[in-house]
């Protein structure tokens, strides 16, 4: 009744309304571009893998033109370098296990299979362990059971990384003999010497390292490039000459 009949308590009711419509619309549309943020982050992480497979293309495309001299040799695509990125999205994973696995969105329905490599923007995630129609699950870094061959990018010495199963930050490089100038920060790529991981993708950089006097190598923790606990989009690499080298070596071994 005061409201309705007093001009003055209208105008000051009427102007608290609009005010408390106005911040539930705030809060509204909030919620809304909260859930759309997520459909963007995917349609960015493929829009991303789609570029980084046109430069793939380009630079392979690149690397085979024909020199216009008539005595000049024609370049080749380097087998190893022939390879397409397949773009997932994390639905499932784990930091804080001794055998951490992550489950990705994709499967054999979208190209995936067993053995392929998985990297993010920043580095080497993993290897894919298991496919099936429409997921897969991936071994990361921080399970015991694989071993990534990197190497140092400054100078080429290579050896065997292998998480000790204790902080998801840090991993353990091995096998690097004493004769080898180490500094505090080197960075770490994949060697190429799997057909897994093509050569030159970040792994992670020297934290610390010491060597005792009796031992032939270094102890090295290295700090990973991923940090796996906001580690949402990845890329599935399709290497595609893989069934060839797998069969060759096959023969070799047999």
């Amino acid at each position: 009744m005061i409201v309705k009949n007093q001009e003055y308590q209208k105008s000051v009711f009427l102007s608290s309304s609009n005010s408390i419509v106005s911040e539930m619309y705030g809060w509204s549309n909030s919620v809304v571009e909260f859930f759309k943020l997520s459909a963007a982050n995917d349609n960015l992480s493929e829009e991303n893998t789609a570029l980084k497979n046109q430069i793939i293309t380009l630079q392979n495309k690149l690397a085979t033109l024909q020199p216009e001299a008539s005595d000049s040799v024609h370049f080749q695509i380097p087998p190893e370098m022939e390879y397409k990125f397949i773009s997932a999205k994390v639905i499932n994973s784990s930091t804080n296990k001794l055998q951490n696995y992550i489950t990705l969105n994709k499967g054999s329905k979208d190209g995936i299979k067993i053995d392929m490599g998985v990297v993010s923007e920043v580095g080497v995630v993993g290897i894919v362990k298991t496919v099936s129609n429409r997921f897969s699950v991936v071994i990361p870094l921080l399970n015991p059971k694989i071993q990534v061959s990197c190497k140092f990018k400054r100078n080429n010495y290579s050896g065997p990384l292998l998480w000790s199963g204790e902080d998801y930050r840090y991993s353990n490089l091995t096998d690097i003999a004493r004769h080898v100038e180490l500094f505090l920060g080197d960075t770490l790529i994949t060697s190429g010497l799997t057909s897994t991981f093509p050569e030159g993708i970040p792994i992670g950089y020297i934290e610390d390292f010491n060597i005792n006097k009796s031992d032939s190598y270094y102890n090295i923790k290295v700090k990973l490039a991923v940090n796996f606990r906001t580690l949402s989009h990845v890329k599935v690499i399709n290497y595609l000459n893989y069934n060839e080298q797998k069969d060759i070596e096959k023969i070799v071994e047999e």
